[in-house]
């Protein structure tokens, strides 16, 4: 980042897994840690709402004081039935209470929304965006579902019960969701990809991100949003 966008200052993101799930003493020296590099000002922290302990979000809001502090939920998809079939592990009431209880200690929260998740149409997705953003989230990072090989999706898809979101249809749905999105909320994804071999569906997710973000500047500025 320091090299190709030539950025000072940066956020330590801690991203893969839970991040709040080890034990406190634990996460207490590793975020305290990250914080002693003079070009970091803060944190954000990617986890999952059945993860997170008060006295986690304790810890976050004091180290807010001085830094600045992001947690991230993966709301996903605000209907029960969805996240069910998953496998989420936990419900929608319980995302929006993280949500509700990271806010109470003034915390900045991103909440992930995923769109073409199985059993959901249109309406369903642009209904989660809505939802998430009265839940009081600050900003979104909005996702297509892909199919990776070696999992239950996998299998669902080469039986022909699943059919992955095409491109066209997740802009659609996009472009829709950013223009219900209050102005105070800010976007820090519109999409993501995998560019290996484990990808199986829908191939163009695993196009050069500039493929893809060409087609997405597009359709926001046929819409408006940019020029």
């Amino acid at each position: 980042m320091r090299v190709d966008y030539g950025a000072e200052k940066f956020l330590v993101y801690f991203q893969s897994f839970t991040n709040t799930y080890a034990p406190f003493e634990t996460l207490e020296t590793l975020y305290l840690k990250a914080l002693e590099y003079d070009d970091v000002i803060g944190l954000s922290i990617g986890t999952r709402s059945d993860c997170v302990e008060e006295r986690v979000l304790r810890l976050l809001s004091e180290i807010s004081r001085d830094k600045e502090v992001w947690i991230e939920f993966g709301i996903q998809s605000v209907f029960d039935e969805t996240l069910e079939r998953i496998n989420r592990g936990h419900d929608a009431l319980n995302v929006r209470e993280a949500i509700e209880r990271s806010k109470a200690h003034g915390l900045d929260v991103c909440g992930h929304l995923i769109f073409g998740l199985p059993g959901e149409n249109r309406e369903m997705m642009i209904e989660s965006a809505k939802r998430a953003y009265e839940w009081g989230i600050d900003s979104v990072k909005y996702h297509p579902l892909y199919v990776v090989k070696n999992t239950l999706l996998a299998n669902e898809y080469r039986r022909g019960e699943f059919s992955p979101i095409s491109m066209e249809e997740y802009i659609e749905t996009l472009i829709e969701a950013i223009s219900l999105k209050p102005e105070n909320i800010s976007v820090q994804r519109v999409t993501a990809g995998i560019d290996d071999d484990t990808l199986l569906a829908p191939q163009w997710c695993g196009w050069s991100k500039n493929r893809v973000m060409g087609a997405i500047r597009d359709a926001l500025a046929k819409a408006g949003y940019i020029y």
